[in-house]
């Protein structure tokens, strides 16, 4: 069985923020060889997520409305967490949205369902972040 790891680094200038990252996952199975297995991609910061839905700006507004309902943002002193960070709001997303996906290899191919996409939610940023990409198969 192979193995293959590969790491994609994140810098958003922004609290928050979506991007799809689909193609990325996609060319790592690309040049890991592997034809038949899986991926495993998660969010390697606890204030960020990675997660599997349709790539649709509606949603994609939808998901910031509806997280910020559950665990808004402001006013920090809200939080227990909050002291030296004001980033309670972004564990608790985080925990929401989750901490990784795994999707299915097939002739070399994300199997994906229709409009499948993967994305990296950022819920802290203006920092560096990680994802990590683990392919195994044959």
């Amino acid at each position: 069985m192979k193995s293959y790891r590969k790491e994609l680094h994140f810098c958003l200038p922004s609290r928050r923020g979506l991007q799809n990252i689909t193609d990325e996952v996609q060319k790592t199975v690309t040049e890991s060889g592997v034809m038949e297995g899986l991926v495993l991609v998660n969010a390697m910061n606890i204030t960020a997520s990675v997660f599997i839905n349709d790539d649709e700006p509606g949603l994609h507004r939808d998901y910031e409305v509806w997280l910020e309902k559950l665990a808004p943002e402001k006013p920090y002193a809200q939080y227990r967490h909050n002291g030296f960070e004001d980033n309670a709001d972004a564990h608790l997303k985080r925990s929401v949205m989750g901490r990784e996906t795994v999707v299915a290899i097939t002739a070399g191919r994300l199997d994906f369902g229709t409009w499948e996409q993967i994305f990296y939610f950022e819920f802290d940023g203006k920092r560096d972040k990680r994802v990590l990409i683990k392919v195994i198969g044959e």
